[in-house]
């Protein structure tokens, strides 16, 4: 230890006086010494207490409510004071969220009449990279203090930071082989990009923690992922910030920078297809309010926050019934959990591309600002972001998640009566939304996210993937010219191969339909004969059969495999008639992964082997790759929690949906990508006593004068 470089913690009295009355005893008597540094931790740990309750904190109002800037540089300061740097401690921060309380404790926080009930302890859980191990550490904010600390034991790596990825490729591209291979091809450096990618598992026992990097040449164009630098392989450890491997095997050819531009300013006339200007106006104002992090909206009500994994999560969201005078519960917590995407090329420069997206990079750390009028019409209100950096400082995201109303000249019930004699009746309601929306850009892909919730009660959410293409260079620039049994994709541009792959983007949904306990009922379709009893000239019909699932098995679900509809639905409450009240699962199209079960990225990503799970709810299970998505090996994670069968009927449970994509690219996906829009729908089933809009009242739309000059 310096003992000069210690007298860094404390606060100026402490330093002064220690300064002066130890510092020539320390350099002359080793007994002296040993007090001193005894004295230094007491001093440390005396200071950081004074330091942290002195401060003016007061917990946030909601126990849903992200952590604030102030909170993370509390824990930022406790965790420092703690373990103090220069002491064998050498902290990053990889993950730093609210640790998720408890969930009887919010409920009964939430219900009771002024929230005149004790919120749960406000906690932060953080995930430290230390030596080498995974920390586990939980700081409580109303003592101040660490509650948790445990070391991680098992397989697989946390997030990767913003800092970590960047101090990677600066260093590629200091390291002079790769330089040397750079100025070999003819390249100019100044005009080479490196980018970061995790490497995936491949059977390895113990992986490290490396990370590949791979480069991409501009040369003028600011399309970083259209002209990659094929033929070198770049690892670099992590935790020791070296470059581990580099080979450079061969040299590829180099797509065109021609055609690469998107940004407006840049285009060239002709422009179009042309579109009209629009105004966007509300006499009256949004018909949304803000309350911090609670949004109210026609009958909805729920709790809208930011996660650095997750993005954006929709909590406690309840819909207002007039028939009982009261807002019922639909969904206690809803988000991203995970997005996968394997690409289709076995070879060494792709084959280790099968991203776990949220879990490896952060779908909230890659969430970007969202931009006023384009991302978000000019009606949208918008909420900032905070996150903890690697050393642990607040990172803000301005503008991070916007919400308004949607008005898409939808419809949202109608009927045209003429079969009253001497009368027609037309009665219509145009439709209206609010959409809650975030953007996470990870790497090449734009991912929109939006919840979208109706007043007829149906909460919809949707997936946009937009962005650009990952694409690899080839000799040929046209189909005649192929002449490998497979080149893993489309030719979109000259010498530009779009390689196929998948988007399986799967999302948690902690549905609580009037109450926690909760069953899935799944209700086949039956076709049936017509009984001979019966007279008439049909022949079939079909029917429905009902079953409960009583445990997890029964609940995986396969789309496309039979007809059924699935709905989750609350046995203990029933509607007049005697139905049961649920929601019911309207999916998109069925899409499932076509891997095999044996290969290492399907066996990390097994939750794509069902479009639906069903799990009883378990606060430490969240994360469908698992809480250490990175070099994973599956073995901790949504298929494997379910092995275990547990019992789900007349339970708290969770629904697990996964929206999928194949993407076979197409030339219309260059130079950047039309949006692709997919998602799914949870629509009241039987939860009300009919149509809860049957009375709402048209809204007044119409058009805004048009101006024109006129003469005196």
């Amino acid at each position: 230890m310096d003992d000069h470089k210690t007298l860094t913690c404390f606060p100026r009295v402490f330093k002064c006086w220690l300064y002066s009355n130890t510092l020539k005893r320390i350099q002359d008597n080793q007994n002296y010494k040993a007090m001193a540094h005894q004295l230094y931790f007491t001093i440390c740990i005396l200071s950081s207490i004074f330091i942290i309750s002195s401060s003016s904190y007061i917990p946030p109002p909601h126990p849903f409510d992200p952590l604030t800037e102030t909170e993370l540089k509390l824990v930022r300061t406790i965790i420092n004071n703690s373990y103090p740097i220069g002491h064998n401690h050498k902290f990053t921060f990889q993950y730093v969220g609210l640790n998720e309380p408890d969930k009887s404790q919010v409920l009964s926080w939430h219900s009771s009449p002024g929230h005149n009930v004790k919120p749960p302890p406000r906690q932060a859980f953080v995930i430290a990279r230390d030596k080498g191990k995974n920390r586990e550490i939980v700081v409580d904010f109303s003592t101040r203090a660490i509650v948790s600390d445990k070391i991680h034991v098992g397989n697989g790596n946390p997030m990767l930071t913003v800092d970590e990825q960047r101090a990677a490729t600066a260093l590629v591209h200091k390291f002079k082989p790769f330089r040397d291979s750079i100025m070999k091809r003819g390249l100019n450096l100044s005009e080479v990009v490196v980018t970061s990618s995790t490497m995936g598992w491949f059977g390895e026992a113990k992986p490290e923690r490396f990370i590949r990097t791979i480069p991409f040449y501009l040369n003028g164009s600011v399309n970083t992922y259209l002209r990659p630098i094929e033929g070198m392989t770049i690892i670099v450890d992590l935790d020791n910030m070296k470059v581990a491997q580099f080979k450079d095997r061969f040299t590829g050819p180099m797509p065109k920078a021609d055609g690469r531009e998107y940004r407006i300013s840049n285009l060239k006339p002709p422009f179009g297809p042309s579109l009209r200007n629009a105004v966007v106006f509300q006499p009256d104002g949004p018909g949304f309010k803000i309350d911090g992090h609670i949004v109210r909206w026609a009958n909805w009500e729920f709790h809208m926050s930011f996660d650095v994994r997750a993005g954006l999560v929709i909590s406690l969201a309840s819909i207002f019934d007039m028939d009982v005078n009261k807002y019922r519960q639909v969904l206690y917590k809803g988000h991203l959990s995970e997005m996968f995407v394997p690409y289709m090329d076995p070879h060494d420069d792709w084959y280790f591309i099968s991203y776990l997206d949220c879990g490896e990079y952060g779908c909230g750390q890659s969430a970007v600002s969202l931009e006023p009028y384009t991302d978000c019409p000019p009606n949208a209100a918008f909420m900032d972001g905070i996150y903890a950096g690697q050393d642990g400082t607040p990172t803000k995201v301005s503008n991070v998640m916007c919400i308004f109303e949607k008005y898409a000249g939808d419809i949202m019930w109608r009927h045209t009566e003429s079969e009253v004699p001497g009368m027609e009746i037309t009665e219509a309601r145009p439709d209206v939304s609010l959409v809650a929306r975030m953007v996470t850009t990870v790497g090449n892909y734009d991912y929109i996210i939006e919840y979208e919730f109706k007043p007829s009660g149906s909460i919809k959410m949707g997936v946009g993937l937009t962005g650009v293409l990952e694409v690899k260079p080839i000799e040929y620039v046209h189909t005649s010219e192929i002449k490998e049994d497979d080149i893993y994709g489309t030719i979109v541009a000259d010498n530009t191969v779009g390689v196929n792959h998948d988007h399986f983007v799967t999302f948690r949904l902690d549905l609580d339909i009037d109450g926690t306990d909760n069953s899935f009922v799944r209700t086949e379709l039956v076709t049936k004969r017509t009984p001979k009893s019966v007279n008439t000239p049909r022949k079939s019909y079909w029917t429905t059969k009902r079953n409960t699932a009583k445990t997890e098995t029964e609940a995986r679900v396969k789309l496309g495999l039979k007809p059924e509809e699935l709905v989750v639905v609350n046995p203990n409450k029933k509607t007049k008639h005697g139905n049961e009240v649920g929601y019911r699962l309207i999916p998109g199209p069925a899409t499932g992964s076509l891997l095999s079960q044996d290969d290492y990225p399907q066996i990390r990503a097994a939750f794509t082997n069902y479009n639906v799970w069903i799990t009883p709810y378990n606060k430490s299970e969240v994360w469908t790759s698992g809480l250490y998505a990175d070099r994973s090996q599956g073995d901790d994670a949504l298929a494997v929690w379910s092995k275990r069968d547990r019992e789900i009927e007349k339970k708290d449970i969770v629904m697990w949906y996964t929206v999928g994509f194949h993407h076979v690219p197409c030339q219309e996906d260059f130079p950047t990508m039309p949006t692709m829009s997919g998602g799914f729908e949870l629509r009241p089933t039987n939860f009300f006593e009919q149509n809860p809009v049957l009375k709402a009242k048209p809204m007044n739309l119409t058009n805004i004068p048009k101006c024109t000059a006129k003469n005196d």
